[in-house]
């Protein structure tokens, strides 16, 4: 897992080849979180980037659920 903590709040960053691919992979991510009603920060960043950004909000730090969330977008680009 390439995740690391930076600023208390669990991050990976992952390039694609357009925009497009990019986009596609944070829709997939926004179906997901909807699914487990856990939500990232998401910003694509240098037109083919995508950067993600979990914490839980409510308990003002990462957790388990964020750990596993991170596994499960992991799973998406396989």
């Amino acid at each position: 897992m390439d995740w690391k903590i930076e600023n208390g709040v669990l991050t990976k960053e992952y390039e694609f080849k357009d925009f497009l691919e990019a986009v596609e992979f944070v829709n997939k991510i926004s179906i997901l979180a909807e699914t487990i009603n856990h939500h990232p920060d998401l910003l694509i960043h240098s037109y083919n980037k995508v950067k993600i950004m979990l914490s839980s909000h409510e308990e003002n730090k990462v957790t388990d659920k964020d750990y596993a969330l991170a596994n499960r977008i992991d799973e998406l680009i396989l």
